[in-house]
């Protein structure tokens, strides 16, 4: 699978509110030194709610892999409220927000919207949005809303 920079043509904006946007890179401060992962759901197309999951992969500070029962609890939680999942997201404490090897190739939901979070840049948190379509992950257009 190989991965695409450029941003799609005529695919609409993934629109968020900076509140959303904002809570999603505090996960992520909260555990600088591991990738922290979960889910992003939607109502009406339009971001609602996160929904941290546990990373119980064996190299958490390079690697991502939601806990199975956590994973579960968070998608029942989600149908219960009347809302669907639109994404997973996850953070890279020392890399650019670009999707790895490993995430392209561990891709379980793959026609969820991926968000990836970064810590590397000194002083500025950076969030993208990854869509994967035939064998290659698409950057698609990530507009935060006051």
């Amino acid at each position: 699978m190989r991965i695409v920079l450029l941003k799609e043509f005529g695919v609409p904006p993934v629109k968020m509110s900076r509140m959303l946007a904002t809570r999603l890179l505090f996960e992520a401060q909260k555990q600088p030194d591991a990738e922290v992962c979960g889910f992003l759901s939607q109502r009406d197309g339009i971001p609602y709610e996160i929904y941290p999951v546990a990373n119980v992969a064996a190299d958490p500070a390079r690697r991502f892999e939601m806990d199975p029962a956590g994973q579960i609890a968070a998608l029942r939680n989600m149908r219960d409220r009347g809302e669907d999942m639109l994404a997973i997201y996850h953070s890279h404490p020392s890399a650019p927000p670009e999707p790895s090897v490993h995430d392209v190739e561990g891709l379980g939901y793959p026609e969820a919207l991926y968000l990836i979070i970064s810590l590397n840049i000194k002083g500025v948190l950076e969030m993208r949005a990854w869509q994967r379509e035939d064998d290659a992950m698409h950057e698609r257009v990530l507009t935060i809303l006051d």
